[in-house]
């Protein structure tokens, strides 16, 4: 019987969240018949192998397959699990995310009044309520906080209040889903060129939306609970490994200037440079974290133009003399 959706999910080392999140899916109003969920493990060290096959036999209600590839990336995790999916919509999510009961009705209920094959739904991503949110989480997860217009690379949901739609830069694969008629081409699959975080999800929207017209309709009921704390330790390899892989869609779409030009990028060497950071730090410290949006915003803009300049050297470069 074919099924309504596929599910799939990429996952690295986490193996104790991911109980969580097929937990959440055990619960979902969704007829269970009607989805599957499929779990591509991109080369994990942990016991996510073990733990996984024991969860199947235990609960053979869900419909649940696992693959285990050598580590690649998400990217290719995502297209060995299409490869393997039966769905007509591909529901993509992340394995730190724990799904509200109605999660897939919710899609599914967007799905119903958009019908047409370039339709895909966004789900919303907030903080899970077990999580101590932290500033740095908070600010993460808002694109709005420094002068209402910058913030936080990772999601801009506060942007899409009021509105139904929303445009590529929103191709979260945290929650998102769409017909799997866009994604039956390989070419129209993730790009295996992004090995490391950074640009992958928006790189293929863009494609789809260039190939297909691709429209995302935003459903703020279909939510998702990131459960994954974070603190601005990971700041630096996050926003580096954002810095060097922007050559790689720049290469293929320059349009989006995702690579800083002259002036911005002089900008940004400004604001990231350690005498500008040292005035935020000490003015966000003598006015109570007033300035914290704007002290993270500077930091990351640092790490990301060194991973700019890092992806600028050629691959034989040995990398204690390629430039940072």
């Amino acid at each position: 019987m074919e099924k309504i959706f596929s599910v799939i999910i990429p996952t690295f080392n986490r193996a104790e969240i991911l109980l969580k999140t097929l937990d959440s899916l055990r619960k979902q109003t969704f007829p269970k018949d009607q989805f599957e969920v499929i779990i591509v493990d991109d080369g994990s060290t942990d016991d996510t192998a073990i733990r996984i096959q024991k969860y199947i036999q235990d609960h053979k209600s869900l419909n649940l397959k696992y693959f285990k590839q050598k580590n690649a990336g998400q990217g290719l995790a995502r297209n060995l699990g299409i490869s393997k999916s039966s769905g007509k919509i591909i529901v993509f999510i992340g394995d730190d995310i724990i799904m509200d009961e109605v999660f897939l009705s919710e899609h599914w209920k967007t799905h119903q009044e958009h019908k047409s094959g370039n339709a895909a739904v966004l789900g919303k991503i907030e903080w899970h309520k077990d999580l101590q949110i932290s500033p740095f989480m908070s600010w993460l997860t808002n694109g709005s906080s420094v002068f209402g217009k910058f913030g936080g690379h990772q999601f801009a949901f506060e942007k899409l209040e009021g509105k139904k739609e929303a445009d590529f830069n929103f191709f979260y694969t945290s929650n998102i889903s769409l017909k799997r008629e866009m994604l039956e081409d390989k070419d129209d699959q993730f790009d295996p060129n992004f090995g490391a975080y950074g640009w992958e999800d928006i790189e293929l929207g863009y494609r789809l939306h260039k190939q297909y017209g691709l429209k995302i309709f935003y459903n703020p009921k279909a939510i998702g609970y990131h459960y994954h704390y974070l603190d601005e330790k990971s700041l630096k390899n996050r926003m580096f490994a954002i810095g060097k892989s922007a050559h790689i869609i720049d290469a293929k779409h320059p349009e989006l200037k995702k690579v800083p030009g002259l002036w911005k990028k002089t900008i940004f060497v400004i604001l990231g440079s350690l005498p500008s950071l040292v005035l935020i730090w000490l003015a966000n410290k003598m006015l109570k974290n007033k300035f914290i949006a704007f002290w993270y915003y500077a930091l990351s803009k640092r790490y990301f133009i060194k991973g700019v300049r890092r992806g600028s050297c050629p691959k034989t470069t040995a990398s204690n003399i390629c430039p940072e």
